[in-house]
């Protein structure tokens, strides 16, 4: 996968954008998983990337919000 080149700091909010975006996936891939399968070993190692990919989205979130200031 290649990354564009950030030219100027506002390219940042396009790559927030797009991280966001690819967590988001993850997210809604990992909550169908979870709710799909049956056993317990895997039902836990889904619920483990859905909170993940959560605490990634805040994190993303707060450093976003620490780039503006």
């Amino acid at each position: 996968m290649d990354i564009p080149q950030m030219d100027e700091p506002t390219d940042l909010g396009a790559l927030f954008h797009r991280l966001n975006n690819q967590l988001g996936v993850i997210l809604a891939n990992a909550e169908l998983l979870d709710a799909q399968l049956e056993d317990d070993t895997s039902r836990a190692r889904a619920s483990q990337i859905v909170t993940s990919a959560v605490e990634a989205i805040s994190a993303a979130r707060y450093i976003q919000e620490r780039c503006r200031h």
